[in-house]
């Protein structure tokens, strides 16, 4: 099997706003390379389904800290929003105000949704697990929330043990 190739410069070297309880910041996704990183895209702040997913991952962070990861939540939502939605749910983790879409198209994210009849598009629930090297060493489409964090630290650790 070929071995996977790490993201483009491009993508690993755009500017990112980057905003957790403490403020906001720029960064890369370059920044995090040399750990893991927990990539999850959600569709918005502030929403039931995107706060019970937040909070299962700030849940587990101790664990995925441990296993050499970082995590960091994706939306279109501004960077003030998410400083806020960060600090009422107390996340340890940043989001990134992915407002221009870089990241979610560079990671093919945005579908056609459909609530209560209307059209809309919108980012589908997604979650990506690079590698150190910034390679995506596994990917979940479509998410379902109950038990998704679990299922994304269960994989980490596997796929660090096999590395191991």
């Amino acid at each position: 099997m070929p071995a996977k190739k790490p993201l483009p410069r491009k993508i690993l070297d755009a500017p990112l706003a980057v905003a957790g309880k403490d403020g906001t910041r720029e960064a890369r996704l370059s920044d995090f390379a040399g750990r893991w990183l927990v990539l999850y895209f959600y569709p918005k702040d502030n929403t039931p389904g995107c706060t019970t997913e937040g909070r299962d991952f700030a849940a587990l962070l101790p664990k995925f800290r441990k296993a050499g990861a970082d995590v960091l939540g994706v939306s279109r939502d501004s960077a003030r929003s998410h400083q806020n939605f960060c600090t009422k749910q107390d996340f340890g983790f940043e989001l990134v105000s992915d407002a221009e879409e870089t990241l979610c198209q560079a990671f093919d994210v945005i579908r056609e949704k459909q609530l209560y009849g209307r059209k809309y598009i919108g980012i589908e629930r997604s979650t990506y697990l690079l590698d150190p090297e910034s390679r995506i060493a596994a990917q979940w489409r479509g998410v379902k929330v109950p038990g998704h964090a679990e299922a994304v630290l269960e994989t980490l650790q596997s796929l660090r043990k096999e590395t191991a």
